[in-house]
């Protein structure tokens, strides 16, 4: 079941932290891509000197975080990677959770052809390993870009899903969630020491632990 705007309209930190042991999915071409969420960083612009809107900033850019709760804002770093991030709060209030990590779960035969233009097979273990572990490359292995800036993530082939499906129980078990500092935010003086980044204990597919 996907998850509602009302999931979405709450507390930034509160959401970030519940976003942990949900199933994003993007559906490309029929084929359904899914991973569990491992890793995610909340940005709250009011108070936060790491956030794109920070002191209340406002260009086409950052437009996106002002936006309604529910919708994906998608960027992108050094020209050539994206990031994918969910709105949360209200609309107006420039709040938002990044996702950093992900678990493949179903689609992996297609993850590994667009991360790296091979087979699942043909992938080293540190290349498997590293199929989704940080933003940029799980928006490359699900196809996350800037066609999807905006999307309503509860109307659309990219969505985040509850984790019921029958086969991977493993996702109900209780996740012990860990709290930490946020990743390569060195210039945001006092919010660089925020513990608002939130990551599954043990994951494997954290990106730094």
């Amino acid at each position: 079941m996907k998850l509602t705007k009302e999931f979405y309209a709450r507390g930034t930190l509160q959401v970030a932290k519940d976003l942990l042991g949900k199933v994003l999915v993007h559906e490309v071409n029929g084929v359904k891509l899914k991973g569990k969420i491992v890793e995610t960083e909340a940005y709250v612009g009011a108070i936060d000197k790491a956030s794109h809107a920070y002191g209340g900033k406002r260009t086409i850019r950052t437009e996106t975080l002002y936006g309604k709760p529910g919708i994906a804002y998608v960027f992108i770093i050094y020209g050539m990677y994206y990031c994918f991030n969910v709105i949360t709060k209200e609309e107006g209030s420039p709040e938002g959770v990044l996702v950093r990590a992900i678990e493949p779960i179903e689609g992996i035969e297609e993850m590994s052809k667009l991360r790296f233009k091979k087979d699942i097979s043909e992938l080293t273990k540190a290349q498997f390993k590293n199929l989704t572990s940080g933003p940029s490359k799980l928006c490359m292995a699900m196809k996350i870009n800037k066609e999807n800036n905006k999307q309503d993530l509860y109307l659309n082939e990219l969505y985040i899903e509850e984790a019921i499906e029958k086969e991977d129980l493993n996702l109900l078990q209780k996740i012990e969630v860990v709290e930490a500092k946020r990743i390569g935010i060195d210039y945001a003086e006092e919010a660089k020491d925020f513990l608002w980044r939130f990551y599954i204990k043990n994951n494997p597919w954290v990106s730094v632990k």
